[in-house]
């Protein structure tokens, strides 16, 4: 029986045919993971949702995609600019609107200067290689962001692991390794989970290392008017960068580095994505201008964020699942086996319920999860159909045998819960 690749690669045209070096690394996906780990369907993609079906998929956590004054404001640098001159930005200077909005992103963020990108992996790729050498050690957490790991690999530097979130074995590295950058995300992606910034930071600044903090998950939905969790916890004149993709609670597509004012300028003439990409759109800048306004005006989306997560996170706990730590938005449920993974995906999508698959190389081999991003339009009656489906489906999905729930029963994990609006304010 065809599976749906098979179906596409008959009814299509055939191009130039691929030399064996490339041909079998395409032939191994489609034999390894396509045949035999997913049985000849796809991990990534399960049931087409319903009409009354929860996207827990985005991250748009604000619920702000569709926010009018935001809208209203691309809307109308469309109809009066167009898309502007595209260019790369190095050609940009005086009054411009680009420029501009960096000073408010600056202002927004408590730093000096900022600087806006393509993307957060632009950012962040653009960022290490502008500061890391061959000769820098890099010390990443080992749940960092694929865009860090990816700069560092551009830098040509080495790449120095760390324990997720232990700052004690950052100073073991540290002090084997000599003085060099540090990089940890605020808010982990995979599984939610908080970085102890403070802890990290003190470590930092000991043994003399720059300090780069990946706010993509907490900027726009935690510290005061959004600020981010390094602004919330007095941060920020001890960390050097603060990067973040906009996609997340500012629903752009662009991403942000914080900075002093010098190094802005030698960034956007020696970061690669920065020279050699062109700018944001106009009605991109139009609208994260507005985004920023409806953020620090609208303060009840980011305590409606954390309130939701924190019901949910108690609610999954007492269900047996274990939440590997989550004290975010972000709500991982690792059922380790790509097999077990298209199991539950299968099982949440029957009830309505569509999260995010994450399986290698965005976790490690035998660890893939389900991702539920948890956003401020929930209803109260929406957060309990989700828990009444992860409460009926535990005996289908073998819960029970999960690796997670296996290690949370050897070693129980304390689930640190916030105050709905501690670091909302």
């Amino acid at each position: 029986m065809q599976n749906h690749f098979e179906e596409k690669t008959a009814s299509g045209a055939e191009g130039a045919s691929l030399p064996e070096f490339v041909a079998t690394r395409v032939t191994s996906y489609f034999d390894d993971r396509v045949g035999k780990a997913w049985a000849g369907g796809h991990i990534m993609r399960g049931r087409q949702p319903g009409p009354d079906a929860l996207h827990l998929s985005s991250n748009d956590y604000l619920s702000i995609s569709k926010h009018p004054d935001i809208l209203r404001a691309m809307s109308d640098s469309i109809q009066s600019e167009g898309n502007g001159l595209l260019m790369s930005g190095i050609f940009l200077h005086g009054d411009n609107p680009l420029l501009a909005l960096e000073d408010r992103f600056a202002r927004f963020m408590r730093s000096e200067a900022s600087i806006l990108c393509q993307s957060g992996y632009a950012a962040n790729t653009g960022l290490i290689q502008s500061i890391a050498t061959p000769e820098t050690p890099v010390y990443v957490d080992m749940m960092a962001h694929m865009s860090l790991w990816e700069g560092i690999r551009a830098a040509g530097a080495k790449a120095i692991a760390f324990s997720h979130n232990d700052a004690e074995h950052l100073g073991r590295q540290i002090r084997r390794n000599g003085p060099g950058v540090v990089i940890v995300d605020s808010v982990y992606s995979t599984n939610g989970s908080m970085c102890p910034l403070t802890a990290v930071v003190e470590t930092g600044v000991e043994h003399g290392c720059v300090l780069v903090v990946d706010e993509s998950h907490s900027l726009g939905t935690h510290g005061p008017g959004g600020a981010g969790l390094v602004v919330a916890l007095g941060l920020a004149d001890r960390v050097h960068f603060r990067t973040a993709s906009l996609a997340k609670a500012f629903a752009a597509r662009a991403g942000v580095i914080s900075c002093s004012a010098r190094f802005q300028e030698y960034f956007k003439f020696e970061s690669r994505p920065a020279i050699f990409s062109s700018t944001l759109l106009p009605h991109e800048i139009a609208g994260l201008d507005a985004t920023i306004s409806v953020i620090e005006r609208e303060s009840w989306r980011r305590v409606k964020v954390e309130s939701n997560a924190q019901y949910l996170r108690a609610q999954l706990t007492g269900l047996g699942y274990n939440l590997n730590g989550s004290a975010s938005q972000i709500i991982a449920l690792e059922s380790g086996t790509e097999q077990r993974t298209i199991l539950l995906r299968d099982a949440l999508e029957s009830r309505g319920i569509f999260g995010s698959v994450f399986c290698a190389p965005a976790t490690a081999q035998n660890r893939a999860l389900m991702r539920l991003s948890v956003h401020a339009s929930l209803t109260q009656g929406q957060l309990r159909r989700i828990v009444h489906a992860c409460e009926a489906i535990r005996e289908a999905v073998g819960l029970a045998d999960w690796a997670s729930t296996r290690r949370m029963r050897a070693t129980p994990v304390a689930v640190a819960e916030l105050e709905p609006a501690k670091y909302a304010a």
